[in-house]
């Protein structure tokens, strides 16, 4: 059987999943955390469980090439660039990032669209949205 008509059999029932690790300065030293990321249907499951995970980006079925880039992504553009202080500011830079990468981050691979949402047009001066003090930021033009 090939591997998409498996998948499209499977599709209901697949629950895809990874992680990538990230350290964090707590009050008792570094620590490493492996922040965990899977689809949909994994979360209702966890949800279904009281336990509130941190959700990432869409369409993770199609693991392998996208959640590496996702992980590429946030380390490269996020985490690498802050000293994480502590679980709760993880997951603030975590959440910011995800919604960065969903509603103001163009990619490539889907012809330098928006995951979701609809882009601003308008034609006033140009403004800056930033994140995390700066490190992200989102460029869009005001309505004149």
């Amino acid at each position: 059987m090939p591997w998409s008509k498996f998948l499209k059999a499977h599709w209901e029932a697949i629950a895809a999943a990874d992680f990538f690790t990230v350290e964090v300065w707590t009050s008792v030293g570094l620590v490493r955390y492996r922040v965990f990321f899977v689809t949909r249907g994994f979360h209702e499951i966890l949800g279904y469980a009281g336990v509130a995970p941190v959700r990432l980006p869409p369409q993770s079925p199609n693991l392998n090439a996208y959640a590496e880039r996702f992980v590429l992504s946030i380390k490269s553009e996020c985490l690498d660039r802050m000293i994480l202080l502590g679980e709760g500011h993880l997951r603030r830079a975590i959440v910011s990032y995800v919604e960065h990468y969903h509603v103001e981050r163009c990619h490539q691979g889907i012809g330098n669209r928006l995951i979701d949402g609809v882009p601003k047009l308008a034609s006033g001066p140009v403004a800056r949205l930033e994140r995390l003090g700066g490190i992200l930021s989102h460029y869009y033009r005001e309505a004149a």
